[in-house]
């Protein structure tokens, strides 16, 4: 028993010189942690630094290559690109659809000059009204898109129905018989002719 009571003694005894050993370690790393920290912090600034580095020279080449891209790529799409297309509209024009569409179908894929002649001894109504509206379509193309007015044809020309006006007219025996005056909206757009 004496020697249970000399190990206790002894434990009691090394505790508090265990417990004292464990404080200066703590405080041994709490010193060493923010130097850790501030080798750790100016490691990262240098690796933040490599990095943007990298990424600056990395766009210097890019921008040295992109010139030659973009030239490229502009030379590319003039060459693909679509001729230009210049439109003109009437709508609400005082004509049958169903008439407007028989000199329409005449003129589309024409060149210009050639559309104008037969618009202009034409002796359909609607003849007067698409030949307003190709002389529109050249002025634009003219003053809008800087292209010679009399060097295009017709690429397209639509005819599509406007409201109906609907009127009715007195008949025999006190009855009355509708009229409808029909409208029409006429888009037409022209594009450089190839030569």
């Amino acid at each position: 028993m004496a020697d249970e009571k000399k190990d206790t003694k002894a434990k009691k005894a090394a505790k508090p010189a265990a417990k004292k050993e464990a404080a200066a370690k703590k405080e041994a790393k709490a010193k060493k942690a923010p130097a850790k920290k501030a080798e750790g912090k100016k490691e990262a600034k240098k690796a933040a630094a490599k990095k943007e580095a990298k990424g600056k020279e990395k766009k210097a080449a890019k921008a040295k290559k992109e010139p030659a891209k973009k030239a490229a790529a502009k030379a590319k799409a003039k060459a693909s690109a679509a001729p230009p297309v210049v439109k003109a509209s009437a709508r609400y024009v005082r004509i049958a659809p169903r008439k407007a569409r028989l000199i329409a179908d005449q003129v589309r894929g024409m060149h210009i000059e050639k559309a104008r002649a037969l618009l202009q001894f034409s002796p359909r109504g609607a003849a007067h009204d698409i030949h307003k509206l190709i002389d529109s379509a050249a002025a634009n193309a003219e003053n809008n898109h800087d292209l010679v007015g009399d060097e295009m044809r017709v690429s397209s020309i639509t005819v599509d129905e406007g409201p109906t006006l609907r009127r009715y007219r007195p008949r025999a025996m006190g009855r009355a018989t509708p009229i409808n005056k029909r409208t029409s909206h006429i888009a037409v757009a022209l594009t450089p002719a190839e030569d």
